[in-house]
């Protein structure tokens, strides 16, 4: 049996289960379930229609992260039914890659919710990947990344092509998923802290959680690929994916600087590049590369919903109440 390539799976038939690591995520997101519109919105529509509430520098970070945020979670549903799915014949993956696609949908209607009850223009949000320029880098960077998985002639088959898979797949769950969404969490749950634009952010907390299941997925289908298929982690392509994890760090650091060029929050740009590097080289320990920042993590306020210590904690841990449009609760 293999995850990949294997041609004597049938994907209808889920028992018996190859990989529980699968299986348990697919539990871990039933157990995530929530809607944007149980989250009232009613004080953020408040302080978005005072103008003494919120700074020119603040308005214009939500409009960004809202903007970023509105496509990439597009691209990520692309990548699952386009390219991923297709590609993955165990059918435990295959069942949580269908979760994790309804997931992307809830974080869509998010945008939607937000833009809805805020009054905002769709067009201005959703036109955001082309006419800022750090967030239309950073999405044609994913783009490009994950060149080979939409050629309609793509095959897994063979060493070279499953290498092709695994660079993919790394540039989709580790780089977009694992480094892009993270430093946006952190600036809408800084201001979240200061009690600002609070409903925003609670949603923002749930799409991390959410985020974290993928990024935990990814890296498990990642590892499970390499492990089988040992031929493929060469030294050589090792140093290209830490060369492309380092330059989606740079883009990263400018995007910080274009959205909090002067500071905001209490927090300035020069601290989230500082958190964009701790967590790229949690990303790198997930996939057994070697870390390259040596960074301690800026924020330890985030530590609890974002780090990746929490995320291999995660799963040592239960939902002990889903409350709609509550906080979340862990033990």
């Amino acid at each position: 049996m293999s995850i990949i390539n294997n041609s004597k799976t049938d994907p209808n038939k889920i028992l018996p289960i190859t990989y529980s690591w699968a299986r348990q995520h697919y539990k871990d997101g039933i157990a995530n379930t929530w809607a944007p519109e149980e989250i009232p919105m009613q004080d953020d529509i408040e302080q978005w229609k005072n103008p003494h509430t919120l700074t020119e520098e603040e308005r214009r970070l939500i409009l960004w992260n809202l903007g970023f945020f509105s496509t990439a979670e597009s691209l990520t549903a692309n990548n699952i039914v386009l390219a991923v799915y297709q590609h993955v014949t165990n059918p435990e993956c295959r069942q949580y890659l269908l979760r994790q696609a309804f997931e992307e949908a809830i974080h869509t209607d998010t945008f939607i919710y937000c833009c809805d009850s805020l009054g905002l223009d769709p067009d201005e949000i959703y036109k955001m990947y082309q006419t800022v320029p750090s967030i239309k880098e950073k999405d044609d960077y994913v783009v490009n990344l994950t060149q080979s998985v939409f050629n309609p002639n793509f095959s897994t088959e063979g060493s070279d092509n499953i290498q092709k898979f695994v660079h993919d797949l790394i540039g989709y769950y580790v780089i977009m998923e694992g480094i892009f969404f993270y430093a946006g969490f952190a600036m809408m749950l800084a201001m979240k802290r200061q009690k600002k634009m609070v409903g925003i952010g609670e949603q923002f907390e749930y799409i991390m959680r959410d985020e974290s299941l993928h990024l935990a997925f990814g890296c498990d289908l990642i590892n499970t690929i390499v492990s089988e298929n040992p031929e493929i982690w060469t030294p050589e392509f090792q140093e290209e994916i830490i060369a492309l994890i380092k330059e989606a760090v740079e883009l990263e650091k400018i995007y910080a600087n274009d959205a909090c060029p002067g500071g905001i929050l209490g927090i300035n740009a020069t601290e989230f590049s500082k958190y964009v590097e701790h967590i790229a080289d949690r990303r790198l320990e997930r996939i057994n590369l070697p870390v390259q920042y040596h960074r301690e993590n800026p924020f330890p306020w985030m530590s609890q919903s974002t780090d990746l210590s929490k995320e291999k904690n995660f799963f040592e841990t239960r939902v002990t109440e889903y409350q709609q449009g509550s906080s979340l609760s862990w033990d």
